[in-house]
């Protein structure tokens, strides 16, 4: 007998064939990503429809028969059309029923929702269901829920079905995307747990989960806290350790910048865990992981995503100031080198917070460097009337170095405007794009105008022009490149040599070569790196006259010695001959 997701012609529609497989074996886990879809669900598709064509097709569709007398014939219509155009992707037809806005005469209002449900619940293609759900997105209420749990379950239909449901139930929304995207055991587990409603196993499974930055990304610790209500269990027991060392974890793991979205500023329950931590952050153990973990949080609310949730006035300054408190307080020295490194970190990061003013000028430039335990990014900040401007303009991705913007000198307004690229995706600006801005000085002043996000937007309009009083403006851009408080060893050597090869270029040009990244190493950050790619070296210490340029590595292990000596040794050594003798050779 074959297996029932393999006899679609039982199901009438997918959410009964989704509801079939379920209640087939109700006690069964949910399957790993999902329940497959059947081999009907998607009408034969046309390859030569781009985009912006599929938009087209579904919204010409779409518009006339929402206004049909008869909203559940006109359904079936709707779905008979969209399955002869040839769109097959939910996510393109999803878009663009949602693009479309709901009337507000009621009447009017009540049919679209009709003429929505049936696509949901009846329809038997992948492009039917999904219009219905992005008709449906702005219009859903509770009795839609049950509906969009099991259509969830659905490997296919997750995006629109998550995008529909989260307004509604988050918990459940959660629970679905766990159960299509996680992949370790410990997450699995918990997946089964909450799908089982086994709270005692929850909280068990949720403190086994993994620590590990790779094993537990921004989103998924944003879905974990949605899925077990996390909020409201650490409000049940703060004196929990175990629970509130959890909290702290996931909620660190949402304000990293390495994804597409800052994740804690989709949290919905943000601002009441915030609270709840700092409330009781003075009961975690005060070794060294969770001293950084708590000053990661006070870093975040100071320049970070964070610093954008809806505070009251003047409470994000007030948790500021507790958690910043509670990760400064002496602890056990740490034994290891990653330990001690973490430690050095939390002593330089709290002075530097301790030290930068509560009140910002209208511009100001800050430095923020990640845990050394969680390697993330060192990123420029920029508070505009005291707000994070890359997270509120941009969003997928951290600020630029403090290398290449400051260092450079690229943010000097001179008398020629020049471009600047303040910000990069996480994925590549190939990928997501990146925030640029137009640095030019009119008379007293320095004007930031011409935003550009390539890849997404021709322009930002919801970005302002924003003028500064020019010596203001220079007088902040000159502290900002001589504040050295935020690098360390490693990271001061690597300045240094920048610095060096930018006054004699000539140590790489007359081998033929030319300078790449210095900076420390993101693994071993007690490292120096310097790279330069140009043509190997061939027979007899001459450069290859053919073949592809080589890039180079030059690992500079902290020795011990001040910045500026090993700074100096190794120009020295450049100086002295052909640097591709000793460093490592890549392809």
């Amino acid at each position: 007998m074959s297996a029932p997701h393999e006899r679609p012609t039982l199901a009438p529609s997918l959410y009964a064939y989704a509801k079939g497989l379920r209640d087939s074996d109700p006690d069964a886990p949910p399957p790993r990503g999902g329940h497959p879809l059947p081999d009907t669900a998607k009408p034969p598709g046309r390859r030569n429809l781009r985009y912006a064509e599929a938009r087209a097709a579904v919204t010409a569709i779409l518009l006339p028969l929402l206004d049909a007398p008869d909203p559940v014939r006109a359904a079936a219509e709707a779905e008979r059309a969209l399955g002869a155009t040839g769109v097959v992707r939910g996510q393109v037809v999803f878009h663009a029923a949602a693009a479309i806005e709901p009337p507000e005469e009621p009447a009017a209002r009540a049919r679209t929702r009709t003429f929505a449900r049936h696509l949901v619940r009846t329809g038997t293609i992948v492009p039917g269901v999904a219009a219905g759900l992005g008709l449906l997105s702005p219009l859903a209420e509770p009795e839609d829920i049950p509906y969009l749990r099991v259509l969830g379950l659905l490997d296919g239909l997750l995006d629109p079905v998550d995008r529909t449901l989260a307004p509604l139930d988050r918990e459940a929304a959660a629970l679905l995307w766990l159960i299509h995207r996680t992949r370790g055991e410990e997450l699995r587990g918990l997946v089964e747990a909450l799908a089982a409603g086994d709270r005692a196993a929850v909280s068990d499974r949720l403190l086994r989960l993994p620590t590990e930055a790779r094993d537990m990304g921004p989103e998924a610790s944003r879905r974990v806290a949605e899925a077990v209500g996390l909020a409201g269990l650490l409000r049940t027991d703060p004196d929990h350790p175990g629970l509130l060392a959890r909290a702290v974890h996931l909620l660190v793991r949402m304000t990293s910048s390495r994804d597409y979205h800052a994740e804690v500023l989709r949290y919905g329950e943000a601002v009441g865990l915030y609270e709840t931590v700092a409330a009781h952050a003075h009961l975690l153990p005060r070794d060294v992981e969770h001293r950084a973990r708590l000053l990661t949080l006070a870093l975040d609310l100071r320049s970070g995503p964070s610093h954008l949730l809806p505070w009251p006035p003047g409470r994000r300054e007030e948790l500021h100031r507790t958690l910043l408190d509670a990760a400064a307080r002496p602890g056990p020295a740490p034994a290891d080198p990653a330990g001690r490194r973490r430690a050095d970190w939390i002593r330089r990061t709290a002075r530097q917070l301790r030290a930068a003013p509560q009140d910002p000028p209208r511009f100001r430039i800050e430095v923020a460097v990640a845990d050394p335990g969680d390697p993330d990014v060192v990123e420029t900040r920029f508070l505009i009337h005291g707000r994070p401007l890359v997270p509120e303009a941009f969003g997928p991705g951290p600020g630029e170095s403090p290398e290449r913007l400051l260092d450079s000198g690229a943010l000097r307004a001179g008398p020629e405007p020049r471009e600047v690229r303040l910000a990069e995706a996480y994925c590549t600006e190939g990928c997501c794009g990146a925030l640029y801005v137009t640095v030019r000085r009119e008379g007293e002043h320095v004007v930031w105008s011409d935003w550009r996000w390539p890849g997404r937007l021709a322009e930002l309009p919801d970005t302002p022009t924003y003028r500064f009083d020019a010596a203001a403006y220079d007088a902040e851009i000159a502290r900002a490149e001589n504040d050295h408080s935020w690098t360390w060893p490693a990271r001061r050597t690597a300045r240094l040599i920048t610095a060096g090869l930018r006054d004699r270029p000539d140590l790489l040009t007359r081998w033929g070569l030319r300078q790449g990244w210095i900076s420390s190493d993101f693994g071993q950050p007690d490292t120096t790196v310097v790279t330069f790619t140009g043509p190997p070296l061939g027979s007899g210490g001459r450069s290859a006259a053919e073949g592809e340029p080589r890039q180079f590595l030059w690992r500079l292990p902290d020795d011990g010695s001040p910045p500026e000596e090993r700074a100096a040794t190794a120009l020295r050594r450049l100086a002295e001959g052909d640097p591709r003798r000793y460093p490592e050779l890549r392809g």
